[in-house]
């Protein structure tokens, strides 16, 4: 299957970015390279594009889509996490712009042997961004314990039955190992009420957020990068990031806003005496949305939000 993905709020992006044609600019999540390719039409020769994915397949799409540009691209292999590494070993010391789009691609979605959707009935229970990791969803959903699976649900889905929906995948695998997507969905609808089910989206949702979340470390990944990312920007660099949920967003936002206000003295203090200095602003202060015309050519971006930190 060819690796598709519509890149969201494209154009919004380039337009923060600020893309410098001479600039360094590092893609943290690759995918297909749509937001790469046109970061790259806009770089010169002095200009260099690092993309990073820890997806194989995705590498191997943004490098076939982005061979007009091989000179000025180098693609890593890795999680972006590591980014600061992997820019130490090109030997770049600093970038001029950094992007994150946190969404499952549309190849991800629409590839059953990937695991990740709940459509396909007979679709493995892997999950695995990296398929070099041995963990899968299947593991977690047979070998978690009942307590375990509830945190992951509640904490990661959000779903306000998750205690039930827990209790019933645990009664469930005492019999047999759940393998595929639709031998859990099924066990979702008979565990969150039928009335439920009909205006509240499809039942399996959160729960395969929330797997897909704890088996791939997501949160705790973004947590942990954002403070490095910005110190890795150039004065005047940005930071641009999509996220696809309200978890992403609110650590998102509540990191720019320390970064940008990182005083922690008492309010009552005259001067500043722990010595935290502002590391740059906050260019959105409301996410940036998707527009109408988007949304109706895509509709994966809805639940889109661009939010951009510029380093001082």
């Amino acid at each position: 299957m060819e690796f598709y993905h519509k890149s969201v709020l494209l154009e919004e992006v380039i337009e923060y970015l600020q893309i410098k044609p001479n600039g360094i600019y590092v893609d943290g999540t690759l995918g297909g390279a749509g937001h790469s390719l046109r970061i790259a039409e806009k770089l010169t020769e002095g200009g260099r594009l690092i993309g990073i994915d820890q997806d194989a397949d995705a590498l191997l799409a943004a490098q076939e889509r982005l061979k007009a540009h091989q000179e000025k691209a180098a693609l890593v292999h890795d999680n972006y996490c590591n980014m600061k590494k992997a820019l130490q070993e090109l030997g770049i010391p600093k970038a001029d712009g950094i992007l994150l789009d946190l969404g499952v691609s549309s190849y991800q979605l629409d590839a059953p042997e990937r695991g990740f959707t709940y459509r396909d009935m007979d679709a493995p229970l892997d999950m695995r961004m990296d398929k070099r990791e041995s963990l899968t969803a299947e593991d977690i959903v047979n070998e978690y314990s009942e307590r375990e699976l509830f945190r992951v649900i509640r904490d990661y889905g959000e779903d306000r039955f998750a205690k039930n929906i827990a209790k019933h995948i645990v009664e469930e695998r005492k019999t047999r190992r759940i393998q595929t997507a639709g031998e859990l969905t099924e066990i979702i609808r008979r565990a969150i009420p039928k009335k439920i089910q009909v205006t509240g989206g499809h039942p399996a949702k959160r729960t395969f957020q929330a797997l897909r979340i704890e088996l791939n470390h997501e949160l705790e990944v973004l947590e942990k990068s954002l403070d490095e990312m910005i110190d890795l920007l150039n004065p005047g660099g940005r930071l641009c990031i999509i996220t696809f949920h309200s978890l992403e967003d609110r650590i998102v936002k509540v990191n720019f806003k320390k970064n940008e206000h990182p005083c922690t003295c008492p309010k009552d203090f005259p001067i500043c005496v722990c010595g935290k200095a502002p590391k740059g602003k906050c260019v959105t202060r409301k996410p940036v949305l998707p527009g109408a015309n988007e949304l109706e050519e895509n509709t994966r971006a809805k639940s889109a939000k661009l939010r951009v930190f510029e380093k001082e």
